[in-house]
């Protein structure tokens, strides 16, 4: 009965209610409820475009345009939000009693979730660990992960499901080593990802937020068990460095630490397997771009930014009005909900030129949005780049004659775009030795 009731409260009437105004045409609505989106999203963005820059809605503001969203992510005048914060001023106590006390990646302390001070605090002790050189040295895990998952494939025969034998678990293997977790619990880091993916969706059904809830109380409860084994026996990863970490005499409590490790999981592992996922079905769908990359291997990391800003793993995020403010040329009034579809950003045509168009080439790839940016600009931007350009590289060079062998399934998400399954024949494998260090 508690947990229907705090359905019904963050999700079942939003769901009657977005359903409702889908119907009359509202786009925001529309994305949410509209079981077509999860498929093909793109055509509804620019039914937003084509209503201009900046679009009221039901339920606040909404916006295709890469100005938009550059500016609004970067600007003071706005912050992030909350999941419970969306609750209806009558319906807050229903949502305050009925929590789990576990931790989520849309709620304080996460920093998806926190606004400075408290951010500024927060990320300088987190950045002091997630170091660009911390993530230069874990490229050659990163190749040697992904050559010990392709020599376990090279002997298959017949189609492979390619996102659950290779995509999902290379970034699944690098997470677990930046958290400290043993080969015996990567499984369920596994499976706890799977679970908790849909959290970041609003208007869940009824048994897929049991599942969410189930999934967050579990990892909530082994992470906590997992940290403090972390403070007792500290290794070298870099979770048990966050641990140990201070800036001005400051630690992060153990509920930012938790916090922290959820969002590695959430947005680290979400973010790349939908990302090598993409990848792997644009590179199929388009030989004539991987050929390019055959013939020209230094555009690799370009062509991660055009897989990120064409497929977007997160496809769009959410902000509220400081104070009343002009956006766009339209009058935004303090607390009102501003959504950027960065996904639509990404293919304003006032930036990208022939936008629809995957090309490996494109010379202002990197300008895409797929990361946010501003002071909430994704910390593990950096990992995301190196697991998919090592990543796709290798397989592809592993597997030169790779192939579709079905249509896949999307996942189940709605701001997180990516493939559940993705059915390939791998071809004959390349005589390629296996890279040493494999852990």
């Amino acid at each position: 009965m508690k947990m229907r009731a705090r359905w019904v409260v963050l999700h079942g009437l939003g769901r009657f209610a977005t359903r409702r105004w889908a119907a009359q045409g509202d786009p925001q609505a529309r994305l949410i409820s509209d079981p077509s989106v999860r498929e093909n999203p793109y055509p509804i963005y620019e039914e937003i475009r084509a209503r201009g820059d900046l679009s009221p809605t039901r339920l606040g503001f909404i916006s295709a345009s890469h100005a938009v969203a550059h500016s609004v992510l970067r600007s003071d005048d706005f912050r992030t939000t909350s999941v419970s914060a969306s609750v209806l001023p009558r319906l807050q106590w229903i949502e305050r009693n009925t929590r789990t006390g576990a931790l989520h990646p849309l709620e304080p302390p996460s920093l998806l979730s926190v606004e400075p001070p408290t951010h500024t605090r927060y990320r300088t002790l987190v950045s002091s660990v997630f170091t660009a050189r911390a993530v230069a040295a874990m490229r050659g895990d990163i190749e040697a992960v992904a050559h010990r998952l392709l020599d376990e494939l090279s002997t298959q025969r017949g189609p492979v499901d390619i996102v659950e034998r290779y995509c999902a678990k290379l970034p699944v293997a690098i997470i677990s080593d930046i958290l400290g977790v043993s080969d015996a619990d990567r499984d369920l880091v596994l499976e706890f990802g799977d679970h908790v993916a849909p959290s970041l969706d609003f208007a869940l059904p009824y048994r897929q937020f049991l599942t969410v809830e189930r999934g967050l109380v579990a990892f909530d409860s082994w992470l906590g068990e997992h940290i403090a084994k972390l403070r007792r026996e500290p290794g070298d990863d870099l979770m048990s460095k966050l641990i140990q970490a201070s800036a001005d005499g400051q630690h992060l409590t153990d509920e930012e630490i938790r916090a922290t490790a959820g969002l590695v999981l959430a947005a680290g592992f979400e973010t790349t397997v939908n990302l090598l996922g993409n990848g792997v079905r644009l590179l199929t769908d388009h030989p004539d771009q991987l050929e390019i990359l055959r013939a020209e291997p230094e555009r690799w990391p370009n062509a991660v930014d055009e897989i990120l800003r064409l497929e977007s793993p997160v496809q769009l995020t959410g902000r509220v009005a400081n104070r009343d403010v002009e956006v766009a040329g339209r009058a935004v009034a303090k607390d009102s909900f501003l959504v950027m579809t960065l996904a639509g950003a990404n293919r304003d045509p006032a930036v990208f030129a022939d936008p629809n168009t995957f090309d490996v080439r494109r010379e202002n790839a990197s300008r895409h949005l797929a990361f946010s940016g501003g002071r909430h600009f994704c910390l593990g931007a950096a990992l995301a780049r190196a697991e998919g350009e090592v990543g796709l590289r290798t397989l592809f060079d592993r597997f030169p004659d790779l192939t579709a062998a079905g249509p896949g399934a999307r996942r189940p998400t709605r701001v997180l775009r990516g493939w559940a399954s993705l059915p390939v024949r791998l071809g004959t494998a390349s005589v390629t030795p296996t890279a040493g260090g494999v852990r």
